[in-house]
């Protein structure tokens, strides 16, 4: 005879533990020291067994019911419930480990190898700030299109849409990776492509020679560190990539023979690249040693001096100077190019200094000493020419 609601509340301790069966293989079973559970028991295999389906404060009556029902259904399948109920539980916690964050530091691990050390920092320092607040504490599969449009809008209100572009491309690269490791089965960003705006194909903007003795003024105006400033000072008369710069320790840097030397892991294509620096480089480069000569980096960061200079540091100084959209960081590659190869420097020391590395390997080796001499003379003249500009 099934059970009432009275019935179970009514159940007082005995002496010795006790069940009261609800039927269909459900009892409420008392304890002597008092508590109320609800056991389902079941035959399987020919053996008899039974599991539990909680106490009484966490599963009405009816509900208990319910969870019998299901585990029936699952012994008629020829299931332990038990065991079923176990492997759920392993799935949930797995699903639950494999947050959206903890997949993209294991991506971006499995990357890094392949990766230059500016690049690989450039990654995470744009994860850590555009994505990882939103949705890394998530589960994978919990993260819906929705979710996604959110966070990338958020990208895209800054009007920040190349950042917006590569977020969404590392994204889509994580998905991948977990889908290929089975911690996915889809990728819900595909869905969301319509939603938001492209960016829109152009070039980096750069500057004229002629317009940069106007720009290093108005860096030298506006409010900001130091540091900073220095750095795209640099950037202007080396000609380098931003993240071979900002993620430069002193010890690459030889002051007595005005030479930094950039190992190849630092480096986009993977080979070491010597760069001669100017009398004005150099001066620039003992301002910083006043500031930042304690550190390892020459650029640390404003909050952890371990890490590296903000990527957008320099972008944003070039903002906070009047020419946003006019000039960027890797503009300056552009300039320092065009200007050399109009005033007639030959090609091979230009490309050299921009580490447009020669496919034969052996050559561009030979190339690369052969021209350290001719592209010092080189960026002197380049440096002593924008002074000659300002003047």
């Amino acid at each position: 005879m099934a059970l009432t609601v009275l019935q179970v509340k009514n159940a007082a301790p005995r002496d010795k533990d006790y069940g009261l069966a609800d039927g269909n293989g459900l009892f409420l079973w008392v304890r002597a020291e008092g508590g109320k559970s609800w056991r389902f028991r079941f035959r399987l295999d020919g053996k008899q067994s039974h599991i539990s389906l909680g106490t009484l404060d966490r599963a009405t009556l009816g509900q208990a019911r319910q969870l019998a029902a299901e585990a029936r259904q699952l012994v008629s399948q020829g299931k332990h419930p038990g065991q079923e109920r176990q492997a759920k539980r392993v799935q949930q916690a797995i699903a639950r480990a494999n947050t959206f964050k903890e997949l993209a530091l294991e991506w971006h691990h499995h990357k890094t190898p392949r990766w230059s050390t500016g690049y690989a920092s450039d990654v995470l320092e744009a994860f850590d700030r555009d994505i990882f607040p939103q949705v890394g504490s998530l589960p994978l599969a919990d993260i819906k299109p929705p979710q996604w449009l959110s966070t990338f809008r958020r990208i895209e209100s800054r009007g920040a849409l190349e950042s917006l572009r590569k977020a969404r491309q590392r994204c889509q690269e994580v998905y991948r990776y977990a889908i290929a490791t089975g911690r996915a089965e889809y990728n819900p960003i595909a869905d969301i492509g319509g939603a938001l705006r492209p960016p829109a194909s152009q070039h980096y903007p750069f500057l004229p020679v002629t317009a940069l003795p106007a720009l290093l003024n108005a860096i030298v105006s506006c409010k900001a560190q130091d540091t900073v400033k220095l750095a795209a000072r640099l950037l202007i008369l080396t000609g380098v990539r931003t993240a071979e710069l900002r993620c430069a320790p002193w010890a690459e840097i030889d002051l007595d023979t005005a030479l930094w030397t950039i190992p190849a892991h630092r480096m986009k294509m993977r080979r070491p690249h010597e760069v001669p620096l100017s009398a004005q480089a150099m001066k620039a480069l003992h301002e910083l040693k006043a500031i930042t000569g304690g550190y390892t980096l020459v650029f640390p960061g404003r909050n952890d001096p371990a890490k590296p200079m903000s990527e957008a540091a320099i972008n944003q100084l070039l903002k906070r100077s009047g020419y946003d959209g006019q000039a960027t960081g890797h503009g300056f590659r552009h300039t320092l190019s065009t200007t050399l190869h109009e005033q007639g420097f030959p090609s091979e020391w230009i490309e050299t200094q921009l580490a447009h590395v020669d496919k034969n390997s052996i050559r561009g080796t030979y190339n690369h000493a052969q021209y350290l001499e001719g592209r010092r003379e080189m960026l002197q003249w380049y440096a002593d020419y924008m002074e000659r500009l300002n003047a």
